[in-house]
């Protein structure tokens, strides 16, 4: 028997209207600044930084412009150099708060290619940790995070 504990996820499941959600990555056009409930770290005119709900290791990050785009070629310029800056300073961010080995880094687009969230682009960056991927995953195809996701954004909001 499988057992995993996630208890933010309830609040998904249990929520009437969840196959009508509206995109997780658009924001009202007047926010700014982190929003504990969206899990927003970061947000400016441009792009904006949120944890993802459904990490695969603690400190899970997306990075994505705040206009509703589904590639990178219909970004702006404007956009991609905001996307790769605001990367960049979420590793560093990462590497001092979470301390990881390393980084993977990228984007899914288009559905076949992973995408959950094909309409709006979106960059990972996912921590790794030495032994994150042990018998748990390669076996039991199971991920374990081992702190809150709460926990997680109220260390590194302060740093954004």
């Amino acid at each position: 028997m499988e057992s995993i504990w996630a208890p933010w996820r309830m609040d998904y499941i249990l929520r009437p209207d969840k196959g009508n959600d509206p995109c997780f990555l658009c924001l009202p056009q007047d926010h700014r600044g982190p929003d504990r409930d969206r899990l927003v770290l970061y947000s400016d005119e441009t792009v904006l930084v949120v944890m993802n709900l459904y990490p695969y290791s603690n400190g899970h990050l997306l990075i994505a412009p705040r206009r509703h785009v589904s590639t990178l070629s219909k970004t702006t310029e404007a956009e991609r150099l905001a996307i790769m800056n605001l990367t960049a300073r979420a590793s560093d961010i990462l590497t001092e708060v979470m301390r990881p080995g390393g980084f993977n880094m990228g984007i899914n687009q288009g559905k076949v290619a992973g995408g959950s969230v094909e309409d709006h682009l979106h960059f990972h960056i996912t921590p790794r940790y030495l032994g994150d991927c042990n018998y748990m995953t390669a076996i039991g195809e199971i991920r374990v995070i081992s702190e809150h996701i709460q926990a997680t954004y109220d260390k590194l909001v302060e740093h954004f």
